[in-house]
């Protein structure tokens, strides 16, 4: 896949998570499905981000950990449907862990 489609996968998917997040706050019928989305998109991005042969440790281990974040987010949007509050510590834990990927992963292997 191209990298221009990719990034735009995260960009709609990270839109979706954060419009279905706020939106559920008014109670509108349809955010679990907007967050529902864009948490599977950001769990595929991730998932068919390719590691770069000469990945070492410590990059392989941070890309495991961004699809954990991104399978947390999942099950946060199971909670969201079933109408429990946990959903919101999941998706706090997520958002903490892909903070922390951010910053540790090297400028040069992000791609």
């Amino acid at each position: 896949m191209k990298t221009s489609f990719k990034i735009f996968l995260f960009a709609i998917s990270a839109a979706l998570v954060l419009v279905g997040a706020t939106t559920w706050l008014n109670g509108w019928m349809y955010s679990p499905y907007l967050f529902a989305v864009g948490t599977a998109g950001i769990t595929v991005y991730y998932l068919i981000l390719p590691l770069p042969a000469s990945a070492d440790a410590r990059l392989r281990r941070l890309h495991r950990i961004n699809v954990i974040a991104g399978i947390l987010m999942i099950v946060a949007s199971v909670f969201m449907f079933k109408q429990r509050m946990e959903w919101v510590v999941l998706l706090l834990i997520s958002a903490l862990i892909q903070f922390y990927t951010s910053f540790v992963t090297p400028d040069d292997k992000r791609k």
